[in-house]
């Protein structure tokens, strides 16, 4: 039971968003060709390692500093049921921020200097970023950019050639954190608007390195427009039904869909069967959300 309420408050689902996240850094360094995955094999599980505690810290501290509000918005989170106490939570989340780092330094210098920072832009986030309608959506963005590179930086190299790269998740997480401001009250057509603006551009982005030769036309294509879909539709139906559930929905579908977006890389710098297989984590995600608050 005590191990159930740790795994609640960690946000499973959510995890396996950040695991696609590292993998669509190893695809854009281009390890998924076979003489580096060998190679390279180590150093993947010790950053995929350092990606969940990151995450999963950053979710926690995100609900010690949250605890008063909860109190009266979400009383079911694990917190205010008083399942776990809050020195256990705060231990917990330094155990998982500790964790994580070591794990990243132990794949290279870069990797523990990336995860370092996220664990910074993450705390930085829960404590004050939040607050703020612009400052918030950057800084929750800056976490998944990081994290992209944080993949990435399995060949040192590649960071230099394709850091712009890391202004999609900038961009998309930056959408997410848009629409999920004033989710528990709703009211918030101006911000989903803005939001629809911002995967418009992402969108773009893409065509944009398919039409410069970075990535795969024809295989890339299916993913980007499924990506692109969901969002849409989500978005949309969010605005016509401008409730706390539906904002909530719209929250939760961009969350998920961070896997069909990170899919678009590993389409376009691999191949589409690894995309295919990155897509598998998102019916298990969204399985696993059903039992497991996303927002």
């Amino acid at each position: 039971m005590r191990f159930g309420s740790f795994l609640r408050m960690a946000r499973p689902a959510n995890i396996l968003t950040a695991i696609s996240d590292v993998i669509a850094g190893f695809a854009i360094a281009g390890v998924f060709f076979q003489e580096l995955v060998s190679a390279k094999l180590e150093a993947m599980v010790l950053l995929i390692v350092a990606t969940i505690g990151l995450y999963a810290g950053g979710i926690v501290f995100n609900d010690i500093f949250d605890y008063d509000d909860d109190k009266l918005n979400r009383p079911e989170r694990v917190l205010p049921t008083g399942k776990i106490s809050m020195n256990e939570a705060v231990l917990f989340g330094i155990i998982l921020f500790s964790m994580s780092i070591i794990a990243a330094f132990l794949a290279s210098t870069l990797s523990g200097l990336l995860a370092s920072l996220i664990a910074v832009l993450a705390l930085s986030y829960d404590k004050y970023a939040k607050h703020y309608a612009a400052l918030g959506p950057i800084n929750m963005g800056l976490c998944r950019s990081v994290n992209l590179l944080l993949g990435m930086s399995i060949l040192n190299s590649t960071i230099q050639e394709l850091w712009f790269i890391g202004f999609v998740p900038l961009a998309f997480v930056g959408a997410i954190t848009l629409v999920g401001q004033k989710e528990a009250h709703g009211n918030n057509k101006n911000s989903i608007i803005k939001a629809i603006v911002l995967d418009t551009l992402v969108a773009l982005f893409f065509v944009v390195l398919m039409l410069n030769d970075y990535l795969n036309v024809w295989i890339t294509i299916p993913f980007l427009l499924f990506w692109f879909g969901i969002n849409l539709f989500a978005k949309i139906r969010a605005i016509k039904q401008n409730n706390p559930k539906q904002i909530q929905q719209a929250v939760k579908i961009g969350v998920l869909s961070l896997i069909p977006l990170n899919a678009i890389y590993v389409a376009g710098f691999s191949n589409g069967y690894y995309a295919l297989l990155l897509i598998c984590l998102l019916p298990i995600s969204i399985i696993i959300a059903k039992h497991y608050a996303v927002t």
